[in-house]
């Protein structure tokens, strides 16, 4: 019987290539330090013509003012500098001039000096620096006379559409500041009509009164001494009760007694006799 021969196979292993990994150190990047320039700032005066106006009703055809021996106090540099108005300077500072000085003078004409935006020296003196700026003359501004204008006529409608709003007791207690106990005689329409006048032609003060809480309390206290529930003494310092001279409080030196008898209704005695008045009241 024959024998078979096995014969051994030799598998060749693939080759690979073996990779090293060189880990290098990290280095700690630094941060880097940013300084931010400051950039210079821009110069805010604006390029325009100008109108200076004499201050007060009179209106001189011509009236000078001073252009030379003036002063202006520097606040950086912390001593008076002197003015003067050269033609042929392009500063008003006299520590700032150089070669010859030609002064100019500064002449109004029927109260009114116009300076055209050419003249940036003589605006920047009148503007800026000379001292009577604000007591003999000012710069006419339009823009801001504008807006003072709007800020009055917005608070008058404002006090307009508040009066409108404002049911009887309050518009009562508002108008009985002004025409005091004559409030108590008038209709309601008559109450309506003068609260809106009252608005239209003090609206500040009437936006005052109708924010101040004090205000019906004090016309309440007012209300209750006319119709003799509590009754104020002939020295306006005592407040009682009508009907048997029983002492209430008494008003403290220099105060108003109806604001003085608003302002201790609120305390925790004041409030039971607010009570109590306020049911007689109804």
């Amino acid at each position: 019987m024959a024998k078979k021969q096995t014969k051994k196979v030799e598998v060749e292993e693939p080759y690979v290539e073996e990779t090293v990994v060189v880990e290098t150190p990290k280095t700690e990047q630094k941060p880097q330090l940013v300084v931010e320039k400051e950039l210079p700032k821009k110069n805010t005066w604006e390029i325009k013509d100008r109108v200076y106006l004499l201050k007060g009703r009179d209106k001189p055809l011509s009236r000078s003012i001073k252009a030379a021996n003036v002063y202006y106090f520097d606040e950086e540099k912390g001593y008076e500098r002197e003015l003067k108005y050269c033609s042929n300077q392009r500063t008003p500072f006299v520590d700032e001039m150089t070669g010859d000085q030609r002064l100019e003078h500064i002449v109004f004409r029927s109260g009114t000096l116009f300076v055209p935006k050419e003249k940036t020296v003589l605006q920047k003196l009148l503007s800026l620096y000379h001292p009577h700026n604000g007591n003999i003359f000012y710069e006419h501004k339009p823009a801001e006379i504008a807006s003072h204008q709007i800020d009055i006529l917005e608070m008058e409608v404002d006090a307009l559409v508040a009066a409108t709003n404002l049911d009887i007791d309050m518009a009562e207690a508002v108008m009985r500041v002004e025409v005091g106990s004559e409030v108590s005689n008038m209709s309601s329409k008559e109450l309506k009509r003068d609260l809106l006048l009252y608005a239209k032609k003090n609206p500040q003060l009437f936006l005052e009164l109708v924010n101040d809480e004090n205000v019906v309390l004090r016309n309440f206290g007012i209300k209750a001494t006319e119709m003799g529930i509590i009754k104020l003494s002939s020295d306006q310092r005592t407040f009682s009760w009508g009907s048997n001279d029983r002492k209430l409080m008494t008003v403290p030196f220099d105060e108003h007694p109806y604001s003085a008898l608003a302002a201790w209704f609120k305390t925790d005695e004041g409030m039971d006799i607010y009570s109590n008045i306020e049911k007689r009241l109804n």
